[in-house]
């Protein structure tokens, strides 16, 4: 993965866009050349478009430039399956992600680079200008984030990032169905920074990012890389089974000094809870088991290419 000849690896998840990506490409090769005289490479992802002008944009920019790789996938594998197929072809030392919509400024990549001595450098926006719905779900994403996969708590994520080769490199051993890239980034490294970056309006197209898809993003991440909610009912379980013996306990107590008129209601009580807690926390157990043998066995590959243009 990692070549001397190539300090930065550009990857750009692809999906729908046309004219923006040449306008994105001029931009990120004047960084590169003019500003940081470093040497790089630009990974276009091409995640099953449906739209018929893109491949044949990407294809076009990979053959008139040398720095230029076009991979385009054989169906929509989502975000995360995109990125982690540029991951694998990536050849410099640090990994730059960021969107195809020039939401990001690729002029902001010198700030994140200013603190590559870090694992992680994640660009914190400003301002955003998303509608009031996108900006909801990330905050809530965010805090999800930190609850369940370690995110430290005061880093702001988004998908302007560098990423140091080893930690790429370390994640990508990680053998996992549906996999989350923050989910790999956080489990690899806390060494995380944020750096504060701009923020545009988009200028061409939709965004592709649908409301459907954030849904799913947000539960790839809660029920594929995180054992939350069987810990909720495990922890449920141990609860209620506490509970149990509390209140037979008190029953006990009760039938001892002042008697329960109703015979055998104490006991019928307190097996139903002790059974049902028990039952509960048993299910927790399994499940943790089961989260691991699934992702041990069922390595079902994050993305398939159909064809690259360009090396």
């Amino acid at each position: 993965m990692i070549s001397s000849e190539i300090s930065y690896s550009v990857v750009v998840p692809v999906f729908n866009s046309s004219h923006s990506l040449v306008e994105l490409r001029d931009r990120i090769d004047a960084v590169f050349k003019n500003e940081m005289k470093e040497t790089y490479e630009l990974i276009f992802i091409d995640d099953g478009s449906e739209n018929e002008l893109t491949w044949p944009f990407l294809d076009g920019l990979s053959k008139k430039y040398i720095e230029v790789t076009s991979i385009r996938l054989m169906r929509n594998f989502g975000k995360q399956g995109a990125l982690l197929c540029g991951f694998n072809n990536a050849k410099g030392r640090y990994i730059i992600t960021i969107d195809d919509d020039l939401q990001h400024f690729p002029e902001d990549i010198p700030s994140l680079a200013a603190l590559n001595a870090h694992d992680v450098v994640i660009g914190r926006f400003e301002k955003k200008e998303h509608s009031i719905s996108k900006r909801i779900f990330s905050r809530v994403n965010n805090w999800f984030e930190a609850k369940l996969l370690g995110k430290p708590r005061h880093i702001r994520n988004s998908p302007f990032k560098l990423i140091k080769a080893e930690v790429v490199k370390a994640f990508l051993q990680i053998k996992t169905p549906n996999p989350s890239v923050s989910a790999l980034l956080f489990y690899v490294t806390k060494d995380v920074k944020n750096v504060n970056v701009r923020h545009a309006k988009r200028p061409y197209d939709q965004s592709g990012f649908t409301l459907k898809k954030m849904f799913a993003t947000f539960a790839n991440m809660l029920f594929n890389n995180s054992s939350f909610l069987l810990k909720l009912i495990a922890y449920a379980g141990i609860s209620i089974s506490f509970f149990s013996f509390l209140l037979a306990f008190i029953y006990f107590i009760k039938k001892l000094t002042v008697g329960i008129p109703v015979p055998g209601y104490a006991s019928l009580v307190t097996v139903t809870l002790f059974i049902g807690g028990l039952m509960l926390f048993s299910i927790g157990i399994v499940g943790e088991y089961l989260i691991r043998i699934i992702n041990g066995v069922e390595l079902k590959p994050a993305y398939v290419v159909r064809e690259k243009s360009g090396e």
